[in-house]
């Protein structure tokens, strides 16, 4: 019994052991970051397999990589629905001056005044994975641009106006209405973009509204500066992977209704010749070369009439000098219109006796100023 008593109680460390656990420790700090094990044959043989467990305690502590995927450099604008079938929904909006922001289905562009509410409707056929996100991110179209940050001009990033603190004043897309709107900018490509927690539908409804808004317009100098950007609009999982994808063109103006509707007939007019000159054979092209041609559907009347003289047309001219020069030519036009014919012939016949004087003058000797020198054969009239 004593003995076994003896077995029992406690034996202190001996000095070979606490040498042998400093030099383990020593060890541990020695050993590289990605090593999770220590070859026993280097250990005292009294502490062979004894020490290896707090080794792997260790390695288990250190950081795991991330499976987030990497941001691309060149963002992707193609629709990608996915496997919940991710679309994009615009409330309905005419092309009336008062409107804010309206949607063209035909150009898959958004019309908008700077700073105004813009709903977007976020459908899907199946709810997504818990802790959804969605992101949108502002992008140039063309491609000598999409390398560039799209981010606010210097004045309207610095004027108090529209600058409340809740977002960054760099970015140009912002949430209205939603605290958990969370603003980042990638650390690689300095993009900006703005995140909100998907939200599923009300009870009767099938889509979720977000509103945004956009802080600059696209004539601004030093920021978009009249270049064309897009607004792609991802649905992420909590850790970053894609779900799906959608994008549209925007343009941020005065008047949205009036830029929608001239570039609608813009495009119209192109799309005309393709789908005429397939269709008309050879005899109905002759045919159509006789005829006169048409005015063309999109233009304004300014009065109620069928004379082609009274509609109206918008014409785009490039230069301060070119704008001046046939402005004077529309206003010489808009005034003999308003002159009665026998007024306008004598008009026309004071500015050719006008004309004629000022050839005559112009082409008679001036007279010489100053005495005249006599010559001595000459005599003077006081002799």
């Amino acid at each position: 019994m004593e003995s076994l008593a003896a077995m029992e109680e406690p034996r202190e460390p001996s000095e070979s052991q606490e040498f042998a656990e400093l030099w383990l420790q020593n060890l541990m700090v020695e050993q590289p970051e990605n090593s999770s094990w220590v070859n026993d044959e280097y250990l005292p043989e009294d502490l062979q397999g004894v020490f290896n467990e707090p080794l792997f305690e260790v390695a288990s502590d250190s950081p795991q990589p991330s499976t987030s995927p990497p941001t691309p450099t060149i963002p992707v604008a193609t629709d990608y629905p996915g496997v919940h079938g991710f679309t994009l929904r615009f409330q309905q909006s005419g092309t009336a001056k008062s409107v804010t922001s309206t949607y063209s289905p035909d150009l898959n562009k958004l019309y908008c005044q700077l700073a105004k509410t813009c709903p977007v409707q976020m459908e899907v056929n199946s709810p997504p994975p818990l802790g959804a996100m969605l992101r949108a991110t502002a992008v140039y179209k063309k491609s000598q641009h999409v390398a560039e940050v799209v981010r606010r001009c210097p004045h309207h990033e610095r004027a108090a106006e529209n600058n409340d603190g809740l977002a960054p004043p760099g970015h140009l897309l912002r949430v209205e209405g939603n605290p958990h709107a969370l603003y980042q900018e990638d650390d690689n490509t300095h993009r900006h973009s703005v995140l909100v927690p998907y939200e599923h539908p009300q009870v009767g409804l099938e889509s979720t509204t977000i509103l945004y808004n956009y802080m600059c317009n696209s004539s601004c100098m030093g920021g978009m500066n009249r270049r064309p950007i897009m607004t792609i609009i991802t649905l992420e999982t909590q850790e970053g992977q894609l779900l799906g994808r959608r994008s549209f063109e925007v343009r941020v103006c005065a008047c949205p209704g009036r830029d929608r509707k001239t570039e609608e007939c813009n495009f119209k007019k192109q799309q005309e010749p393709k789908t005429t000159s397939s269709s008309k054979t050879p005899a109905s092209n002759k045919r159509s070369l006789k005829e006169a041609p048409s005015r063309p559907d999109c233009s304004k009347k300014a009065k109620t009439g069928s004379s082609s003289d009274e509609e109206l047309y918008t014409l785009q001219v490039r230069g301060r000098e070119r704008f001046e020069f046939l402005k004077k030519i529309n206003d010489g036009l808009e005034l003999s219109d308003l002159v009665p014919p026998a007024d306008a012939e004598k008009y026309r016949q004071k500015l050719l006796c006008k004309s004629s004087r000022k050839e005559k003058e112009a082409a008679a000797p001036e007279p010489k100023r100053g005495k005249k020198l006599l010559v001595k054969e000459e005599k003077s009239n006081s002799e």
